[in-house]
């Protein structure tokens, strides 16, 4: 019913040309597309008990994990070698950038919440959902990682009986595209989870302590143990040293690539592509900013918290691939359980069995609490309507959400059983990346946008002002022309920050297809890349020179637009690093969530159906402001 769309009414349509229906129907759909979320108000005030140091712990907690324990095998032997400290390094300066500007879009909403909500609330719907969907699928994919690495390290432990007898009856056949065999016994650790879940759970920020106390303390003894028995030579690796250890190497594995020796014997590709999926490694550390209502001083301790969280957890990440590298060859490093093999190569085996405990001990928790957060994930969506309400069911009287629970259990299950961690790995670091790159697109629009309303309130008063049948006097319209020069400003802005993104798309895709054409002077490549540099420079400037909302945030990113634009730029390319069957892997996914969101989403959405009513309402108290035919 077009009636219920505010500022329109049916004359509006009735009188119109066909043409002209047509295009009005476009804008009334584009509106639906970029409709904001409008928050009730909070029942109760949350009680603020979080501080810096407990920021910290959440975003440590939630970020190591699986990475740290199995990403830095198959890294450094087959992708980066030695030079996978570089890589983190990469890795941890993207994710610094994007958590500033994560910390900038919660300070601009006055609720806690997750990046789906804060890019709800201040973008538009298609973005959100958007947002939504590609984090949902970094939890997905990255729990079902979780799983896959808690199965090969428990294997392992026991002499890789499973893995064998399962490759041996229940082989898929299928190296290009699924697992080599099913993982029964991932399945079964989600299963026992999803009904642990369902029973009814939680985590609370002294188990999150405990928890996180427990993995810094494993990862220490594995930094210190490693410094102990490496060895400076493993980083200056020649070829005679790879002939030597495959005349001594047994059958029981393969060596992995020499490249070309050294500290980096991939080059500076094999730098670039292990930071792509290096990121991996760095995912949760945005749990800090949607703390912002627990945080006592949130607008200083949640981006120090982003910053200490990403350096603690980069300082690990470097002393841990150090000290695997130094203890062993980087070819000789066996992907599947890197760290307790080491300690088993180097003699030293009861520490190899301690480390494998600790890794299972971290590896539950972390697989518990993702599994949550996905759940309350797909059912915040559904609460808004964007995902089948049924995920938002809540039973029992511990807040559950079963069907979301269950829901995410059964993805989770169809994962592990038949995905293999590296492509697992690869799929969630792309929804990571581009769930990240929305986020600083948003950041860098919305400071140069007029204030906006987040209440009810706000937005019906809002509404009313705004129809052509109230006439406001000079007095009430002196704001109005006051924020004119920004509003053309947020036009201008949102222009240029859409071409910004598609021409970094472009020139990362040159630097990450083809950099030795670019950096070997070839003319083609070469112009062209200073040709899109040229131009990005250019529209940046264009955005520096537009004048910026007068009202700060409680928070802001600093050098802007620099820093968002370096953001995407760093994001971009990270992404172009990865392959072609991921991404036609991530293409299915975000099909899949387009199919859900225009069937269904659209037309279910709860802010749809709110500013119906709102209109409806309004079209009565619009109608007392508007003087009748015969008053005078």
């Amino acid at each position: 019913n077009l009636t219920l769309y505010p500022g329109h009414h049916p004359s509006t349509f009735s009188s119109s040309p066909p043409s002209r229906m047509l295009w009005q129907y476009i804008c009334l759909f584009g509106q639906r597309l970029v409709s904001r979320k409008t928050l009730e108000p909070m029942e109760g005030q949350m009680t603020c008990h979080l501080n810096t140091f407990d920021l910290v712990i959440w975003g440590v907690g939630t970020t190591l994990g699986v990475g740290v324990y199995f990403l830095v095998g198959a890294m450094a032997r087959d992708i980066a070698g030695p030079s996978i400290v570089i890589c983190f390094l990469v890795a941890a300066l993207s994710s610094v950038l994007s958590g500033l500007c994560y910390a900038e879009l919660a300070a601009r909403v006055p609720h806690s919440g997750s990046a789906y909500l804060y890019s709800y609330v201040t973008v538009g719907q298609l973005c959100a959902f958007i947002t939504g969907w590609n984090v949902i699928l970094s939890f997905v994919f990255g729990t079902a990682g979780v799983a896959k690495a808690w199965s090969a390290t428990f294997d392992n432990l026991i002499g890789n009986h499973i893995s064998r007898v399962l490759q041996e009856n229940f082989s898929l056949n299928m190296p290009q595209l699924l697992a080599k065999y099913p993982d029964f016994l991932a399945l079964g650790l989600v299963l026992l989870l999803m009904g642990v879940l369902v029973l009814g759970v939680d985590v609370s920020a002294l188990v999150n302590q405990v928890f996180t106390g427990i993995n810094l303390l494993v990862l220490s003894f594995i930094i210190i143990s490693g410094f102990i028995k490496g060895d400076l030579h493993n980083w200056q690796l020649t070829e005679e040293d790879y002939k030597l250890a495959a005349s001594r190497t047994n059958h029981t594995y393969r060596l992995g690539p020499l490249g070309s020796g050294g500290f980096v014997p991939f080059g500076f590709e094999g730098i670039l592509q292990g930071a792509a999926f290096c990121f991996y490694a760095f995912v949760g550390f945005d749990v800090i900013a949607t703390k912002g209502k627990e945080a006592l001083n949130p607008h200083r301790s949640i981006p120090l918290g982003i910053v200490i969280a990403l350096s603690i957890c980069f300082l690990a990440y470097f002393g841990v691939s150090a000290a695997l590298t130094l203890m062993v060859p980087y070819y000789q490093i066996q992907p599947e359980n890197p760290l307790p093999q080491a300690f088993f190569q180097v003699g030293w085996a009861p520490a190899g069995y301690v480390v494998t405990v600790g890794i299972l001990w971290a590896l539950s928790f972390r697989l518990l609490t993702n599994m949550l957060t996905t759940a309350h994930m797909m059912r915040e969506m559904a609460d808004d309507g964007l995902l089948f309400r049924g995920l938002a069911r809540i039973h029992g009287r511990r807040d559950t959400p079963i069907l979301a629970v269950l829901a995410t259990g059964t993805l989770l299950g169809i994962l592990t059983l038949l995905f293999t961690f590296s492509d697992l790995v690869d799929l969630m670091s792309t929804g990571t990346l581009l769930s990240y790159t929305l986020g600083t697109f948003s950041v860098l629009v919305l400071r140069y946008q007029p204030d906006q309303n987040f209440s009810k309130k706000e937005k019906v008063e809002k509404e009313i002002e705004m129809d052509p049948r109230y006439e406001a006097t000079p007095l009430e319209s002196v704001p109005e022309a006051e924020t004119s020069n920004i509003r053309k400003s947020g036009q201008i802005v949102y222009g240029c920050a859409f071409l910004l993104v598609l021409l970094l798309t472009i020139l990362s895709l040159i630097l990450a297809q083809w950099p030795s054409r670019v950096f070997s002077g070839d003319l083609g490549s070469t112009t062209g890349a200073v040709l899109l540099l040229l131009l990005i420079t250019g529209v940046t400037v264009i955005i520096w020179r537009q004048p910026q909302n007068p009202t700060p945030p409680p928070f802001k990113v600093p050098a802007l637009p620099v820093l968002p634009v370096l953001s995407i730029f760093l994001n971009l390319y990270l992404m172009m690093q990865m392959t072609s069957l991921t991404w036609a892997q991530f293409g299915i996914w975000n099909a899949v969530g387009f199919a859900i969101y225009f069937g269904y989403g659209i037309r279910h959405s709860v802010e749809e159906n709110r500013d119906q009513q709102l209109a409806a309402s309004n079209s009565q108290t619009l109608d007392e402001h508007t003087p009748s035919a015969g008053s005078s």
